[in-house]
């Protein structure tokens, strides 16, 4: 295997446009980073119809080449894993199509927007929320269509927090950038705009000067990112977060809760005190979405419960995130404040606004036992009366107000 970062000079190595341009996505040049297994390779012929991979030489460089098991492999090398059967197909979990007045403009919660500003990113992250679209032509934004976002976004006065995500909103160039942030900015009674970004994480040198003084300009912007392990946290990580708080750019980050990456006190409590130590702050912990092909990192509910408990009182109190599911009707804390119990292969929960949602959650059998998760969920009953099934989904949905 040959190390390639060693035949890179630091110019081209630290260029976050040469990095897009030489991202790996073939198996031949994935054997100049790792030793790929027989799994592994056969995965990458067998997904390409079913989603795409890329990974970027800087994100590439953290794999450990002889271990399979490695948390950063894991995130983004296909396995054959996302073959197997699964207990949903859905690629829309969060209905934001229907919550789209217009496309890619998801309008869930009354007074903010999620706005899909690309379907371009740097690395294509194996539990993704939006496999749908994510290197999806279909996806990508004609001018006419931006047009059309922003004559929503003006005519809905009640909008004051826009977050631009995708795909990935840092993609774009500085001069992109300028002209989507100088057009939102002319609506009036858009108070905040946000970036959802993983960028640091996977690309860290996409975050230059000239973009921090971009973001200075148009305050005020907030920006999460996304570290699912500590291994992530590298000094050009670092280097990253510390340009933007320089640029008056408050950053938080929000973590996907991983079977096998980061689903253990320790590695949480690593993860979150080195954000910290970064200036980072720990905001969500996001139970993994019911996407079809993800079964294999999805982890049970009481072990991301189970997590919250060992955290609390063993660490300073603004490093610990609020552990949530993005639901349809909103994101819901997973404590038992919302939780009302499980049902089986499910687990039952009450929304902000007195929704019930019940999410598909099984219990591996290695799991099964109170020892081996550190925490119980009652066990409720879905009201049979009042049941009913999803077609897209499969999930069970209650629409009356919760009692």
């Amino acid at each position: 295997m040959t190390n390639r970062r060693s035949t890179f000079d630091t110019r081209n190595w630290q260029d976050w446009r040469w990095q897009m341009q030489n991202r790996i996505n073939d198996a031949e040049a994935l054997h100049d980073w790792i030793e790929p297994t027989e799994d592994e390779l056969a995965a990458i012929e067998a997904t390409e119809d079913v989603f795409r991979w890329n990974v970027t030489p800087y994100y590439a460089a953290l794999m450990d080449p002889h271990d399979p098991t490695c948390p950063i492999r894991r995130q983004v090398v296909p396995t054959m894993d996302e073959l197997e059967p699964d207990l949903t197909g859905t690629k829309d979990p969060l209905e934001e199509v229907a919550h789209s007045p217009v496309k890619n403009l998801v309008h869930n919660y009354e007074d903010r927007v999620a706005f899909c500003v690309t379907a371009e990113c740097a690395i294509y992250c194996r539990y993704c929320l939006r496999k749908r679209m994510v290197g999806d032509a279909d996806f990508f934004l004609r001018k006419d269509e931006f047009e059309e976002a922003f004559d929503y976004l003006k005519e809905h006065d009640e909008i004051r927090d826009v977050l631009l995500t995708g795909g990935d909103p840092l993609t774009f160039n500085e001069r992109r950038l300028e002209w989507l942030l100088g057009r939102l900015r002319a609506i009036d009674h858009v108070e905040i705009i946000r970036f959802g970004t993983r960028m640091p994480v996977k690309l860290p040198y996409r975050i230059t000067p000239e973009l921090c003084e971009l973001l200075a300009a148009h305050h005020p912007i907030w920006l999460n990112t996304h570290f699912n392990h500590p291994k992530e946290l590298t000094d050009d990580a670092a280097a990253a977060i510390n340009r933007l708080k320089e640029a008056g750019v408050p950053v938080g980050n929000q973590t996907v809760l991983l079977r096998g990456i980061n689903d253990d006190a320790q590695t949480m409590k690593r993860l979150c005190e080195g954000l910290v130590a970064m200036r980072a702050r720990p905001y969500y912990l996001y139970q993994a979405q019911v996407i079809g092909g993800t079964a294999h990192m999805r982890a049970p509910i009481e072990r991301g419960m189970a997590i919250m408990r060992a955290l609390q009182g063993r660490t300073t109190g603004f490093a610990i995130p609020k552990y949530v599911l993005d639901t349809p009707f909103g994101k819901v804390p997973l404590n038992r404040s919302y939780v009302r119990g499980r049902a089986g292969e499910h687990v039952v929960m009450e929304s902000y606004d007195g929704q019930l949602w019940a999410e598909p959650n099984p219990l591996p059998d290695a799991l099964s036992n109170g020892k081996a998760l550190d925490y119980r969920l009652p066990a409720v009953e879905i009201p049979a009366e009042a049941a009913t099934i999803s077609p897209e989904t499969g999930r069970f949905v209650e629409g009356a107000a919760a009692t």
